[in-house]
Parts: structure tokens; C-alpha cells; sequence
């Protein structure tokens, strides 16, 4: 059988064995779809990259990501960590700007930030985020993910679905510890979507409870339906995230250039993914997700 050399990143951090968790194969030519999605499983993190060379003029490689059931087409954790890994790896040119990954959804930019060790930040630009239906029905948006419906955030802040690739249901609750609390009752969920004509999807429960940090958000994001019960990090959620925060004037047009999501603390997995929105005239122009991450082993598959 092949043997697969892959990279092991915690992704959202600068401290090992906090974070996201990604498996990168850097040299995934002749790996077909289904033992891409065989490996991701067997991983079993919430998601697994491989990377091809170029598909598309002006890009510098192909990017597929996986969680252990499925395909996706974009995703934060696995597009930061992935850049990381190529500059580990030497594939991207030492204090270039930017990269261009071939996703799913199109040719997506990374900018890079560089330090005296090599790529310190990368900032994923999403695209702009879209909001989908409003969910009323709040004694069933409570029982559906664990809650009391007092614990809800109330009817100026509703529960909607957002999407930047990947849509989520977000779910805005008054306090830290209604975010610790949550669990996602899938029966539940699922009844709940249908009645806006939606099938399953992940649920990104929030809190802007302020505390002795400096997080804008306190998160938990949870996609059953994808083969990840909860996700340290996640983000593709954070762009609507942060558009959504936008939306509802939770943060203005100025303070949202520098918005902070601390996810995974209930996993004991810390994340801190950043979020810088622009907008002019009330419109929003460009939605970037960003973070750290760090190579804390490698090994190979044989596959």
C-alpha cells in the first residue's frame, strides 16, 4: 500500500494541543475521493486536507477538505492550517503577502503575516456572508439545543441561519454559561429546520456576555450531521458570525475590524479566531477569518 506522509497542526492557537486539529497530506495526487474520505474518517479530527497542485490560473494549489462523512467546501481551520503546512514545507515564497488556495467554492485568498520563524498569522478572505431564514419558534430553538428559552438573547438578536459556503444556524444566548450548557438535540433540530423548509445543519450557539478577556464572543459550534459532535474552532462560521454581529449592531462598523471569537473552552481545546470585516456606506465589502497555528507531529498513512 501507498504510504501517505501528513502533518499534524493545532490550528486557532500558538499553544500545542489547544485549537483545532488538522491533518494535512501535502502530496495528494493519486489519492481518489473515496480514500480521501476513508483517511479523514479514520483521522477522525474534525477535518482533514489534501493538497494538489493548481487547478486554476492564478492559484497556488488545490485544497480538498474532508470531515469524517463528508466533503466541504470551504472551511477556516483546515484553510489557515493548511497554509501554515505549505510554509512549513517550504511551497510558499518566505514573506509573500498572500497565497491563493483553490477551494470548493473558488479561488480563495490568504494574506500572510510573517515573524523571525517563519508565517506568524494568515487571514483567510471568506466570501461575503448571506443570511437565510429567521427561526421563531423559540421554546423549540430551546429544547433543540439544550436550553431554556429564557436563556435565549431575545427577539433583537433572532435565530437565523448564515452562510459563507457552509450554512449554520446561530443561536445567540444571554450568557456564558447558557453557552456551556448547550447540547444539540438532533430529532429535535431537524424537526425545527423543516419547518423553514431546511434540512439538517451545524448549530453555532454564542454568547456576547463580556467577561476578564478580551473574546467579543464566547462560542461553541456543533455539526452532528458531519461527523463532528463539536468543533474547537470553526472558521467558516466566523465570517457570518461576524456579519451577523454587524447585521444586529451588536458591534460597529469601526470595532469590527478587529472582532475575537474564543471557542472550545468547554472542549479544553481554547480557540481564538480573529474577525475583520470592512464595509462602506452600510454595505459590507469584505469578510477575512485569521489565526495562529502550530505543527505538533507529523506521520504517514498507509492507504
Amino acid at each position: 500500500m501507498p504510504v501517505l506522509p501528513y502533518v499534524h497542526l493545532d490550528v486557532f492557537t500558538n499553544q500545542p494541543f489547544t485549537g483545532n486539529q488538522l491533518a494535512v497530506f501535502l502530496n495528494a495526487p493519486g489519492i481518489d475521493q473515496r480514500r480521501m474520505q476513508r483517511i479523514a474518517n479514520e483521522m477522525a479530527f474534525p477535518e482533514t486536507t489534501f493538497v494538489f497542485p493548481p487547478e486554476a490560473s492564478g492559484t497556488d494549489a488545490r485544497v480538498r477538505i474532508f470531515t469524517p462523512s463528508r466533503e466541504l467546501p470551504m472551511a477556516g481551520h483546515p484553510t489557515v492550517g493548511t497554509t501554515f503546512a505549505l510554509a512549513g514545507a517550504g511551497r510558499l515564497r518566505a514573506g509573500a503577502d498572500k497565497t491563493v488556495l483553490g477551494l470548493g467554492i473558488g479561488p480563495t485568498t490568504v494574506g500572510l503575516e510573517w515573524g523571525e520563524n517563519g508565517l506568524g498569522f494568515a487571514w483567510m478572505t471568506q466570501p461575503i456572508p448571506t443570511f437565510g431564514p429567521v427561526v421563531t419558534d423559540n421554546v423549540a430553538v430551546a429544547a433543540a439545543v439544550g436550553v431554556q428559552p429564557c436563556d435565549l438573547a431575545g427577539e433583537n438578536l433572532p435565530v437565523q441561519v448564515a452562510s459563507s459556503g457552509v450554512p449554520f444556524l446561530y443561536v445567540p444566548l444571554r450568557s456564558r454559561a447558557a453557552v456551556d450548557a448547550a447540547s444539540v438535540d438532533r430529532a429535535r433540530l431537524c424537526t425545527l429546520l423543516r419547518v423553514v423548509d431546511l434540512e439538517e445543519l451545524p448549530v453555532f450557539v454564542f454568547s456576547c456576555q463580556p467577561a476578564d478577556d478580551d473574546a467579543t464572543v464566547y462560542s461553541r459550534m456543533f455539526a452532528p450531521g458531519f461527523g463532528i459532535p463539536e468543533d474547537p474552532a470553526t472558521g467558516g462560521a466566523s465570517g457570518p458570525l461576524g456579519a451577523y454581529l454587524l447585521r444586529y449592531n451588536v458591534v460597529s462598523a469601526e470595532t469590527a475590524s478587529r472582532l475575537v471569537s474564543l471557542q472550545g473552552v468547554r472542549m479544553g481545546r481554547p480557540s481564538r479566531i480573529y474577525i475583520s470585516l470592512s464595509s462602506r456606506a452600510g454595505v459590507l465589502e469584505e469578510a477575512r477569518v485569521g489565526g495562529e497555528a502550530v505543527v505538533v507531529g507529523d506521520g504517514t498513512v498507509r492507504a
